[in-house]
């Protein structure tokens, strides 16, 4: 009677969206209006937090992300079940109970379509379907359903407990199943013996497979480009392949790995092979400066290495060799052997060039026996030379990797 009242009350003092025409609205519909005039406009007015909420999440979905961990859990398999024929006209029926079905896995399979892991950082637990129960007149269960997990080519996936690693996706279309659906559990059918005619015993399904898992992405590129930050990678990587990074006169404008596709020679000659845009390196990257060496995992499967060193005087540091070494102690302290991989050196800015600086390159690269290219992203010059230079770098390593792999085969 008090609730009747109270929204009797609400409808004839309320606000006039609370009535309809000349009738009244039903007492849960005057309730939530009532309520709604009494919560400040604010708090009231969500929908564009939802839609800020909603944009977050798009731009989330372009964010690189090369680490992320899950939660998988495979089904269960279905219980066996105990049952007896009983049917017109059949004088012994005898134990008919169907086992029961084999509960989902859950497959890893590597994607092209994929190149980041964002989709498992807001999405980490993952659970397949159980085995169906089986059924009387030995009826087996119906099988679960997998569960299919599409990664990024280059995704290792390590054991989150003991850190083992258990599979690494090397090319497209591989599949690797990280959790196993429990076995079915056998009806009392399957117990029946000449002497034991009548079984009442069954089995329940096996739990599935539980683990958590650790994913690690490494980019698969040929060419890494390494240096301080603001030397013209980025610049360098828009100008030979269609990648389009962002770019500006500040450092650490980069803050993830860019890859770009570089196509040299004619069509019926073409070598292509793809470029990997590392975010700058400082002194003291492996303590945590800047933005660390984390990225440096992108090009442990690198084959070549192109090492930009500013020339001009625009960077601010007056040792061009210094800079060099501390990019080579940095990526030595990766404890990849990042520092033996082949490498080239590129002169950037040559259109505003220090000569006292590109002289002092010069005899760093004279002396420990490295090959030197004067380039300009800006104007173009000696870009040309750079890309042919690094496909037939590319292009002798990938023999040499074909042989020894011939090598270890036969």
């Amino acid at each position: 009677m008090r609730l009747f009242c109270f929204a009797n009350l609400a409808l004839k003092n309320g606000h006039p969206e609370q009535r309809e025409g000349s009738r009244y609205l039903p007492v849960a519909a005057v309730l939530t209006a009532s309520a709604r005039t009494q919560v400040p406009r604010f708090a009231r007015d969500d929908s564009r937090f939802r839609r800020d909420d909603v944009r977050g999440r798009q731009r989330g979905e372009t964010m690189f992300i090369d680490e992320a961990k899950i939660r998988v859990k495979a089904g269960d398999g279905g219980n066996g079940c105990m049952a007896f024929r009983r049917e017109k006209f059949v004088p012994r029926g005898g134990p008919s109970g169907g086992d029961g079905g084999k509960g989902g896995d859950i497959v890893m399979e590597s994607s092209e379509r994929h190149n980041t892991l964002v989709h498992f950082r807001f999405n980490p637990e993952h659970k397949a379907e159980r085995g169906r129960h089986g059924e009387g007149s030995n009826k087996t269960g119906r099988d679960g359903d997998d569960v299919v997990l599409k990664v990024p080519v280059g995704t290792i996936v390590y054991d989150d407990e003991t850190g083992d690693k258990i599979f690494e996706f090397t090319q497209p279309d591989q599949t690797f199943a990280i959790a196993r659906g429990g076995r079915g559990g056998r009806g009392n059918a399957r117990f029946a013996t000449s002497v034991h005619q009548a079984p009442r015993e069954h089995e329940a399904g096996r739990p599935g497979e539980e683990h958590t898992y650790r994913l690690e992405l490494k980019l698969l590129a040929d060419v890494g480009l390494v240096g301080y930050p603001n030397v013209g990678k980025s610049t360098l990587i828009s100008r030979i392949s269609s990648a389009r990074p962002k770019i500006a006169d500040y450092p650490f404008t980069t803050l993830e790995p860019n890859l770009g596709v570089v196509a040299v020679g004619d069509a019926r000659h073409e070598v292509s092979f793809v470029v990997a845009d590392i975010p700058g390196l400082i002194e003291g990257a492996h303590t945590g400066a800047g933005l660390g060496t984390q990225f440096l995992r992108h090009i442990e499967r690198t084959r070549l290495l192109v090492h930009l060193v500013d020339v001009s005087d625009a960077s601010g540091r007056p040792d061009v060799t210094k800079d060099v070494e501390v990019i080579l102690g940095e990526l030595g302290s990766f404890a990849a052997r990042l520092e033996e991989k082949p490498m080239i050196m590129a002169a950037s800015k040559i259109d505003v060039v220090n000569k006292d600086k590109l002289a002092d390159l010069k005899r760093y690269c004279k002396k420990h026996k490295l090959k030197l290219y004067e380039i300009s992203a800006v104007t173009g010059k000696g870009i040309e030379e750079l890309k042919y230079a690094m496909a037939a770098a590319v292009q002798e390593l990938r023999e040499k990797d074909l042989q020894q792999a011939s090598e270890q085969t036969s």
